[in-house]
């Protein structure tokens, strides 16, 4: 298959990925559970997806691999933390800081220069953000609001481990992450108390909103730079609220539905123009 067709074939699976995440803040609330209980139990119906997908355990480990398993476990107890402590408009914009790291790892580690439309693509989607959470966020909370700060730090170095094993398997990352998390936090889940409505929850949150999206990630990660990749991300903030509004009535401020089409046009302006150096031999 061609370069161009592996790049649209990429970007179609990291939108499904930012869909699917995107589900995650409104089920999250919803749970009275303990942020490590919640990871944990998520990662239990994860772990059984990955392995039915992956039909193995890997025995062998590299830098890159650990590094990036390491950096999801860390980035999803802090996202899940900071939303228990913040508002959950807080936790995610300040969650995509995430690019400017991404950026600067990217181009330290991995040699990917970001181009002139990346970096005009990265400030129309911070703009979009700043009018979509305008009128939600607040100072509140400050110690989620710290966690969520440093998630974006551990959400770039994630990304961009994930995107230096491009020729490896980066869902093998996702399935030493799951296993481990699930063996460490199973004490919590124990603790908790059980209902068919937080098992249904969690079912959810560990086969479709964690599980699918990261097999639909590390499918897409191999073939699109990391920066890029996190900047088609940005589409799952906006579209958190979008469930809220479908299943809770809860509408959005014109600002925010100006923000979000900001958003949107960074997105489609940074795959673009990536698309556009593929052809140019460029990428």
């Amino acid at each position: 298959m061609d370069p161009l067709s592996e790049r649209r074939k990429a970007v179609f699976y990291l939108v499904v990925t930012a869909i699917l995440w995107s589900t995650s803040g409104v089920l999250i609330k919803i749970m009275d559970w303990q942020p490590l209980a919640i990871l944990a139990g998520r990662s239990l119906f994860a772990s059984v997806v990955f392995l039915i997908y992956l039909r193995r355990v890997p025995m062998r480990f590299n830098r890159w691999q650990l590094l990036a398993a390491g950096m999801f476990i860390l980035t999803q107890f802090l996202f899940i933390t900071s939303t228990k402590l913040t508002t959950a408009a807080n936790s995610i914009f300040l969650q995509y800081t995430a690019p400017i790291y991404v950026m600067l790892l990217a181009y330290w580690w991995l040699g990917e220069k970001p181009s002139r439309t990346d970096w005009f693509a990265m400030l129309v989607i911070f703009l979009g953000l700043t009018l979509f959470f305008g009128d939600q966020l607040s100072a509140e909370g400050f110690y989620g609001n710290l966690l969520a700060i440093l998630s974006g730090l551990t959400s770039a170095v994630m990304m961009v481990a994930f995107r230096a094993q491009k020729n490896g398997n980066p869902a093998e990352s996702n399935l030493i992450a799951f296993l481990v998390t699930a063996a460490f936090g199973l004490p919590f889940v124990l603790k908790e108390t059980w209902t068919v409505n937080s098992w249904l929850i969690l079912a959810f949150l560990g086969i479709v909103q964690i599980g699918f999206a990261f097999i639909f990630f590390s499918k897409g990660i191999k073939h699109i730079p990391a920066l890029e990749a996190n900047l088609i991300g940005t589409l799952e903030p906006v579209l958190n609220p979008i469930w809220v509004f479908l299943f809770y009535g809860e509408s959005m401020g014109k600002f925010a539905l100006f923000g979000g089409l900001v958003v949107l046009g960074g997105v489609i302006l940074s795959a673009v123009g990536s698309a556009r150096a593929v052809r140019a031999g460029e990428r």
